[in-house]
């Protein structure tokens, strides 16, 4: 039969185990919410036929073997949920700056190339081509809500590696949301081949973490031009304009919202003496904006409805302007 500890023994055991403890916890910083431990994640499989959500990221898409498309990362969510998904690589085609810090802070790397809602040129097709090709796996690859421009740049990615057909590309477009609004994204994955490594060899690899805008005067111009599309887009009562058929209305409204959003990461934006109520004037802007690109990607949507949302992203520009520039 066993002996039951002597109390001296038992007591000696329990100073010594809460000594180890005393130690271990004064050795150590306190558990922050962004140390606690990340609930094991597994990336979406190929032929998944919808969308994966995660802590922080939205419609996580597989679009070939180690590349995946999805939403911009939301706050240390969603870059936790990327570490914790073994992504590697980071590269963005929104045109809003990355954000280097949180990914850094992971051990994410960052390529920054964005493309536009009407599609992509020859070059920076090949610029992304050959990030997914070199850069270290699993990739992601997003734009800002994941849905059209990410998905588009992933398709045709995916067709020039020959990892995917073109069919199946536009499938996993469609799996995205992509909607068949944006045509100029489409074709681009309808468009694209398997090139050729010398070729991939001879595009640009100098994958910069950040490509910065133009400056505040050049996304003005930018601004107003797309401003005057949406009139003509208006005027043809929210279709295409006869003289004018290369204008996608939708693509045109995301345009106008993504250049909202993206001012608000240029100097001569930052450094105003009004920063702060400028910064509050833009954001307004390209949520105005935003409404405005939902409303067109809905079928059921009147035309008085998206010219009544037209309106109000006119009269907020001309507000700001009056404010802030006039």
């Amino acid at each position: 039969m066993r002996e039951r500890d002597s109390g001296p023994s038992r007591r000696m055991t329990l100073i010594l185990c809460s000594a180890f403890t005393a130690t271990l916890l004064a050795g150590s910083a306190p558990l922050t919410k962004d140390d606690a431990p990340v609930v094991e994640l597994k990336l979406p499989a190929q032929d998944a036929t919808k969308p994966q959500d995660y802590p922080g990221l939205h419609n996580v898409v597989g679009f070939g073997p180690g590349l995946y498309s999805g939403s911009a990362p939301e706050g240390d969510a969603g870059f936790s949920s990327l570490a914790a998904l073994g992504i590697r690589t980071i590269i963005s085609v929104d045109g809003a700056a990355p954000e280097l810090a949180r990914a850094n802070a992971r051990g994410l790397r960052y390529v920054h190339l964005p493309i536009g809602y009407n599609g992509f040129d020859e070059t920076r097709k090949l610029e992304m081509t050959r990030a997914v090709r070199d850069l270290p796996k699993p990739i992601y690859m997003h734009c800002h809500h994941g849905k059209h421009r990410s998905a588009g740049g992933a398709a045709a990615v995916g067709v020039s590696l020959g990892t995917l057909t073109n069919a199946q590309a536009i499938e996993r477009m469609k799996v995205s949301g992509t909607a068949a609004d944006y045509e100029g994204l489409y074709r681009c994955a309808e468009q694209a081949s398997v090139v050729a490594q010398a070729v991939l060899d001879a595009a640009p690899a100098t994958f910069p973490e950040v490509s910065r805008p133009s400056g505040l005067v050049h996304l003005m111009v930018e601004t107003d031009g797309v401003m005057e599309h949406l009139k003509a887009i208006e005027k043809a009562g929210w279709t295409v304009p006869k003289d004018h058929p290369d204008l996608v209305p939708v693509a045109e409204a995301g345009r106008l919202a993504d250049l909202l959003r993206n001012t608000k990461d240029d100097k001569t934006v930052t450094s105003r003496e009004d920063a702060k109520e400028f910064l509050v004037a833009l954001a307004d802007n390209a949520a105005k904006a935003q409404v405005l690109e939902d409303l067109l990607l809905k079928a059921d949507s009147t035309a008085k409805e998206r010219s009544a949302q037209f309106k109000l992203v006119t009269q907020s520009c001309k507000d700001c302007h009056v404010k802030h520039r006039d």
